[in-house]
């Protein structure tokens, strides 16, 4: 490690903040922050690449924006040929130096880049790989991640992130990049002679705008009836505030308030802990305005506009709101779509959810007469279905996508989550349940009485740098060879289903059923009360998730139930980790 600090400090004599930030390391005798730093390279997974920025090649900075660029270069000329690849940035610290470190480092290699002048959300970029018929793209974001990460995530030519086989061909290539100091990159004359980085034009925004009314049920009543609903919208500082508001516009939803603390872009979210719209802090300005515009519905985005979070009104609720959860608003979602398309729903109609979201999802799939299939964990396992629908790989119509984590796709002009696509419809479900006299609040009421009373949980394991790396694979190595009999006195394990492994095994008889999906490191219990618990690492952060679920007739015991089994799930994971120690 102590050569590539060296390495680094040397390399970066020409960067005055890198090198400050290393040389107060190095003085200070910071060796937590040498190691974490230094002690392995930013991993560049399936996902792209997340991290602190700072220096080092455990970090994002330029020099590893530009190895990620270079291998995505180096796989596009292995693969394309002729390639052209589309760049959009978010509102985070150094998103638009590292997205013209990345198109500099592709026009170097001789590759097209367009590139977008200003921040846009994620859904933007995808929508503009498909229109312009890219080779791929990139986003630069950390999505709702606390403010000292920021990322950079690869997309496809069909505008989805790169499923895991074209991933770990473009991982091979980023990883036998072994000096990210000295990748050459175009200077201002080769630019400018080489006609090889566009500036995308306004155009392309306006394309978006106009195929997002392709979205909406009930446009002529939006149009019509539209000032009619309430809405507080925030960006949390954000890339959505401008495609919103124009969507809004154009829909004929004119009363909407922007939360005006959180309406300007600022890469330090100075008004939340973490942009993230899961979480109740992130809505406590919203409520505010909310009460005073006795609004109908507040909605908030994170900062690349894939994530959406929504709030409710609720009297029983300290602030008169209530934060839905993602399965709550994928239910109200799947049930709206599914309603007003009944007429005209295909018979090899597809909702396509994750594994660890809500049953609910196939209880109103099976309602309306059409199927519910499961995918991995990760948007793009969503996109792969779609587009093997699309090539007549798979019988299927893409009706809904969605998962646990504030995540929805409703029309496939975009192939990740949309937040933008999603807080349209929303509107539009709040402008008709108003219209009947109904509040969001009231309508999922009425579906948890017709289906059953759902609840879902989620807990994170942070556990970071080299240790945490390690103990998360112990974890998940443990409940795989020690795999629990039961959580708590009522959840007995009925199905482990080994999602590396490949295989379902019924507990009571060792009965083997295949599953039909891609490898990957995720354990879930299916219980026989119809309770579930998946375990899984995280794919961009240092941590294990844990998810849950229960089924139940009413709603004290679905909170209960929940809350017990959320308590046996921790009292599992504690007990296993005190083992490590």
């Amino acid at each position: 490690m102590h050569k590539t600090i060296e390495r680094w400090r040397h390399g970066l004599q020409n960067d005055r903040q890198l090198s400050a930030e290393l040389e107060r390391m190095i003085q200070s005798e910071d060796e937590g922050s040498l190691e974490d730093c230094f002690y392995r390279t930013l991993t560049f997974g399936t996902g792209g690449m997340r991290g602190e920025l700072g220096p080092g090649p455990n970090r994002m900075n330029r020099y590893t924006v530009r190895k990620a660029a270079l291998g995505l270069a180096r796989y596009l000329h292995a693969t394309e040929g002729t390639a052209s690849v589309v760049i959009a940035f978010d509102s985070r610290t150094n998103s638009d130096l590292f997205a013209k470190e990345a198109a500099r480092t592709l026009a170097k290699e001789g590759i097209n880049v367009d590139l977008f002048s200003s921040l846009r959300p994620t859904p933007m970029l995808s929508f503009a790989v498909r229109e312009r018929e890219a080779s791929a793209g990139i986003m630069i974001t950390a999505s709702h991640n606390p403010a000292e990460y920021n990322g950079l995530k690869v997309y496809g030519s069909d505008g989805a992130q790169l499923t895991p086989e074209p991933a770990e061909k473009l991982i091979a290539y980023v990883e036998a990049i072994e000096d990210e100091l000295s990748i050459p990159i175009a200077d201002e004359k080769e630019m400018e002679e080489g006609g090889l980085i566009h500036t995308l034009a306004p155009e392309m925004d306006h394309q978006y705008i106009r195929a997002l009314g392709s979205v909406l049920r009930q446009p002529e009543m939006g149009k019509k009836n539209g000032a009619a609903i309430q809405v507080v919208f925030s960006p949390l500082h954000g890339t959505a505030l401008e495609p919103l508001k124009h969507a809004f516009e154009t829909n004929g939803y004119t009363d909407v308030h922007i939360v005006p603390e959180q309406a300007k872009p600022d890469p330090g979210f100075s008004t939340v802990t973490k942009p993230n719209p899961e979480e109740g802090e992130a809505f406590a300005l919203a409520k505010e305005l909310g009460r005073k515009q006795h609004a109908d519905l507040l909605i908030a985005t994170d900062p690349d506009a894939d994530r959406l979070g929504v709030a409710v009104p609720d009297k029983q609720e300290d602030g008169g709101y209530r934060l839905l959860t993602g399965n709550e608003t994928g239910f109200l979602l799947l049930d709206y779509l599914l309603a007003q398309d009944r007429e005209g729903l295909p018979i090899n109609g597809k909702v396509l959810k994750t594994i660890v979201t809500s049953e609910s999802g196939r209880a109103l799939a099976d309602h309306y007469g059409v199927t519910c299939e499961d995918t991995l964990t990760g948007f793009k396992f969503i996109a792969e279905k779609m587009k093997r629908f699309e090539d007549g790989a798979e019988d299927g119509t893409f009706l809904f996508g969605y998962e646990e984590s504030y995540g929805y796709l409703l029309a496939p002009f975009v192939r990740d989550k949309d937040a933008i696509q999603t807080a349209l419809v929303i509107t539009e479900m709040a402008l008709s349940e108003k219209q009947k006299g109904n509040t969001l609040t009231e309508k999922l009421a009425s579906l948890y009485e017709s289906f059953g009373y759902y609840r879902e949980g989620i807990e994170s394991i942070t556990l970071k740098g080299k240790k945490g790396e390690e103990q998360i694979e112990a974890l998940l190595a443990s409940f795989r060879t020690q795999p629990p009999v039961s959580f708590g006195e009522g959840q007995i394990v009925s199905v482990i289903e080994d999602y590396e492994r490949g295989e379902a095994v019924t507990v009571n008889n060792g009965r083997q059923t295949p599953i039909h999906l891609p490898a990957s490191n995720v354990l879930k219990y299916k219980c026989e009360d119809e309770s579930w618990v998946c375990v899984r690492p995280s794919g961009t952060e240092p941590k294990m998730k844990c998810y849950f679920g229960v089924k139940e007739p009413n709603p004290s015991a679905a909170h209960q139930a929940l809350a017990e089994l959320r308590e046996a799930v921790m009292a599992d994971i504690n007990l296993r980790l005190s083992n490590f120690n």
